[in-house]
């Protein structure tokens, strides 16, 4: 049987997602758990790669299991997980569901906050400086006239093509911080803070609207500014096509 599991995690004590050598990842800790629960070995696909220091309000992983899985599988392996990663939902799907190829579109959350506040400084970046968020808004707007983004890909990335389909993209302002949401069929590696850090420049008045477009249509990322930290970011939802997922066996 194949299977989906839906998580959440707090990205700041893991070097990333994707399991590394010698390092402690969200994927790594989950195909621990997984595995010391069923006791075999058990490799999961991930839908979605975060960085270090990124979070995840939802993402997707899948394994495929020979025996029938522990009837409190989601209590047990939880119970193994370490306290800033949970599994949401089990779901069964098809024997060729995949979790990445299978997505339709991914949203990310960047939030600013604006006033000094220790409840937000691992879940946002503190900038506090002036902003012109009808300049962000116009800068978001103009990022979904575009469909190439290796100008916000991190270098040494290997893909096959920088092409991505932005289906919504706005800044949206409140009293105390300011949030970026972006929605896109897929994303680079470091897209979205890329994105997030060149806006800033043309929200402080530092990079024109005629210069975003330039460093876009440049390709190069030596023309984005990748400097804001990773605990901004969340993964916020993965959406997978109309029946994919039916109702959760656990």
């Amino acid at each position: 049987m194949r299977y989906f599991i839906e998580v959440a995690y707090k990205g700041a004590s893991f070097a990333g997602f994707q399991v590394q050598d010698n390092a402690n990842t969200v994927q790594s800790a989950i195909d621990h758990a997984i595995s010391l629960l069923m006791r075999t070995k058990v490799v999961t696909t991930g839908s979605s790669r975060t960085d270090a220091g990124v979070h995840a309000l939802q993402n997707f992983l899948h394994f495929d299991m020979e025996q029938p899985l522990h009837p409190q599988f989601l209590y047990k392996v939880n119970a193994i997980l370490p306290p800033d990663v949970v599994v949401r939902h089990v779901y069964q799907v098809a024997d060729d569901a995949h979790s990445r190829f299978a997505a339709l579109s991914r949203s990310y959350e960047y939030t600013l906050y604006m006033h000094k506040d220790p409840f937000l400084q691992d879940r946002g970046y503190f900038f506090p400086y002036r902003l012109d968020v009808g300049l962000l808004q116009e800068a978001a707007g103009v990022l979904m006239e575009y469909q190439n983004f290796m100008t916000f890909s991190k270098r040494n990335t290997q893909v096959k093509t920088y092409n991505c389909n932005i289906m919504s993209s706005a800044w949206t302002a409140g009293e105390d911080r300011i949030v970026y949401n972006v929605t896109a069929n897929r994303f680079l590696r470091g897209m979205v803070r890329g994105m997030v850090g060149t806006m800033l420049r043309v929200g402080r008045g530092k990079l024109s609207m005629q210069g975003f477009r330039e460093a876009i249509e440049s390709q190069n990322c030596v023309n984005a500014d990748f400097a804001v930290p990773p605990q901004g970011l969340f993964l916020m939802r993965v959406s997978y096509p109309e029946g994919l997922l039916n109702e959760p066996v656990q």
